[in-house]
């Protein structure tokens, strides 16, 4: 069985649409740009609704709650073999406000020390072009279906 995921794409309208990703913390994605950029998302369970993860990840990666509704952007699946199922809403998100959650791993490899990363590490406004040069290539239909939205209007 793939593994599941669910996040929110958030954008805003200033001269060109414009969508929040975020750039992995932790030492492995410390100089990656390219390529290394996701939407706020996160592993969900078959027990677990996707609206909800979705919601519950964007808040744990940002420490902001997303409340209003969502637009379903349907799924993907990534290289891997990961399912992500995506959702958009329009909110305007503060960068420099972000509070990620951490995780612990052993660094370096093989040393005996535990050491805590945040989760993500910076997030940032792109228009869409921009966008995507720094996503994971498994989530540019998802930044597709948006820009299809928005257009249709």
């Amino acid at each position: 069985m793939p593994t599941k995921s669910a996040g929110i794409i958030a954008y805003r309208k200033r001269r060109d649409l414009e969508v929040l990703l975020v750039h992995p913390g932790g030492p492995f994605w410390r100089n990656k740009d390219l390529g290394a950029w996701s939407i706020p998302k996160g592993e969900y369970t078959d027990e677990e609704d996707a609206e909800i993860a979705a919601r519950r990840e964007f808040a744990e990666e940002l420490g902001l709650a997303v409340t209003m509704p969502l637009i379903a952007l349907g799924q993907i699946r990534q290289r891997g073999g990961k399912i992500v199922t995506g959702f958009a809403a329009e909110l305007d998100v503060d960068v420099s406000s972000i509070r990620s959650n951490t995780f612990e791993i052993e660094w370096p490899p093989r040393s005996g020390k535990r050491q805590h990363f945040p989760e993500v590490d910076r997030a940032e406004w792109f228009t869409v072009e921009e966008a995507h040069q720094r996503i994971n290539a498994g989530q540019r239909p998802l930044l597709e279906r948006l820009a299809q939205l928005a257009r249709d209007g």
